[in-house]
């Protein structure tokens, strides 16, 4: 299939993308090769540098696969073409898992015999290049054109507004870097069948109250005009906060010896000096740290400032990785 979507669409975006990958495996594999005419890793320090500029692209490069797991796949899956998109999201992560096993051996290279390291970098990015070109070919010429075939102008302005968002690879077209699209306000908060549109998905105000509530963090909301106006009601509160002292000013919420701190806090938010400040301080057994936010819209505008506060000591302990699935 030719590239048939014009310059910044996002189909031609992730097409030229595809090329500029292929190249780049092409030359992991045949720098990779030339490790075999040296004896060990000095004499193949030239090769070895190219080799290690190649892998940082391949880090660049999961933008490129988020955006096509995060945007495209979902708007397909909305027509009901879920096979096709389980089965590139498998070869993506095949892609990932080699890419991974070329950065191992790159980091570990020093590590290893230099005639076992040349012959596995070369198994793995020969391996590398035949996985994206099969992948590369089933998505230009089966997925693409379902999308170009089901996506309405729509669907299609927001791809466009969420590729931005995820961000492009240094090696995507400048096309696609010149036309950043800022996410629209869609929804803005409107009530509509008893949902909130929240702009990025719709809840009822029953679950979005049980959402809150089930965070393992303290919330609470002061509106741009200084009052207190929301707590999210979780179990073992750290701070006592309560329905009585919903609507009052902020300042009457705090002691009194630290209300100049919340008034200079609350200063620096409302005049764009700052966007965030944070501190920590050990309280009993626990060890709390408070953030606040500042609140908001779109253009700019004050809402108003967000608290949030955690217990740190419940995380202190947390070492390794703990997968999904273990």
């Amino acid at each position: 299939m030719s590239n048939t979507a014009p310059e910044g669409h996002p189909i031609h975006t992730l097409m030229e993308e595809h090329v500029s990958l292929t190249k780049y495996a092409d030359n992991l594999v045949t720098l990779s090769e030339e490790l075999k005419q040296f004896n060990d890793y000095k004499a193949a320090v030239q090769q070895l540098t190219k080799i290690s500029e190649i892998v940082t692209v391949l880090r660049d490069s999961q933008k490129h696969y988020l955006r096509e797991e995060n945007v495209v796949f979902p708007y397909l899956e909305k027509y009901g073409i879920t096979g096709p998109t389980a089965q590139m999201w498998n070869e993506h992560d095949q892609v990932r898992a080699t890419e991974k096993e070329i950065i191992r051996l790159i980091k570990g290279a020093s590590g290893i015999e230099y005639s076992d390291f040349a012959y596995q970098l070369v198994s793995n990015c020969r391996n590398l290049r035949e996985t994206l070109l099969s992948h590369f070919h089933k998505e230009n010429n089966i997925l693409f054109p379902m999308a170009l075939q089901n996506f309405t102008d729509e669907e299609w302005e927001k791809t466009l507004e969420q590729f931005s968002q995820i961000g492009y690879c240094g090696f995507s077209p400048q096309s696609a870097k010149d036309l950043i699209v800022e996410a629209s306000e869609a929804g803005g908060g409107e009530i509509k069948d008893g949902q909130i549109d929240t702009g990025s998905g719709k809840l009822s105000p029953k679950e979005m109250i049980a959402m809150l509530d089930s965070l393992p963090v303290e919330i609470t909301f002061v509106d741009k005009n200084d009052i207190f106006r929301y707590f999210n009601k979780i179990k073992d509160q750290i701070f006592a906060r309560t329905v009585a002292s919903v609507g009052l000013p902020v300042q009457n919420c705090h002691p009194g010896k630290s209300v100049h701190k919340v008034n200079e806090i609350i200063a620096a938010f409302r005049s764009g000096k700052k966007d965030e400040v944070s501190f920590w301080i050990p309280l009993g057994d626990k060890f709390v740290y408070i953030r606040y936010f500042a609140v908001r819209d779109a253009s700019g505008e004050y809402l108003g400032c967000m608290e949030v506060t955690m217990d740190l000591n419940k995380f202190a302990d947390i070492k390794g990785e703990k997968r999904l699935m273990d």
